[in-house]
């Protein structure tokens, strides 16, 4: 548990069963475009999986993107460690949704571990531990969300006026 006299918003989540890095930050509105997956911000994740080795149809499936009960994924990039691990990166975030898409491709994860948010990876910090981020890092965090901002708004022809939150301007627009 992390002390602070300001409230904290988790930045995204990670199933129980799930290790690794998840931030906290007192800024909502970053925290928002950091999760929100019309911004894409990457989320890389080390699975340890069943059934070795992981071929290149399986891999191949991953990166055109998969069909899961609450719809198809987008594509996810994907590296294979070994024969048994794989690191993939995914811009969405439904619920264990790197666990289903193995699973969809015949290779069950034995143990997953979120490395990387963003421009920020985990490293060698211990299970358990925390740490402050640098203002190199707070500043790469808020330059990355302010990049995959514009790009969403070209992406989908919105023009924000006037600064702000994105999500007041679709709820004033619809």
């Amino acid at each position: 548990v992390v002390r602070s006299r300001r409230r904290l918003y988790p930045v995204g989540r990670l199933d129980a069963d799930t290790t690794g890095l998840i931030l906290l930050t007192d800024d909502g509105e970053l925290a928002h475009r950091l999760t929100h997956p019309s911004f894409e911000v990457p989320k890389t994740y080390r699975a340890v999986v069943r059934n070795a080795p992981v071929r290149e149809p399986a891999l191949r499936k991953l990166r055109e993107a998969i069909e899961l009960e609450d719809g198809r994924t987008s594509p996810a990039k994907v590296r294979r460690v070994s024969s048994s691990v794989l690191e993939i990166t995914i811009h969405e975030g439904r619920k264990r949704q790197v666990r289903r898409m193995l699973e969809a491709v015949g290779h069950p994860v034995i143990t997953l571990e979120r490395v990387r948010f963003g421009p920020l990876w985990l490293g060698k910090l211990e299970e358990g531990k925390h740490r402050r981020l640098t203002a190199v890092e707070i500043e790469k965090l808020r330059s990355g969300a302010d990049e995959a901002d514009r790009a969403s708004r070209r992406q989908h022809g919105r023009r924000q006026r006037g600064g702000g939150d994105p999500a007041r301007h679709r709820r004033a627009d619809g």
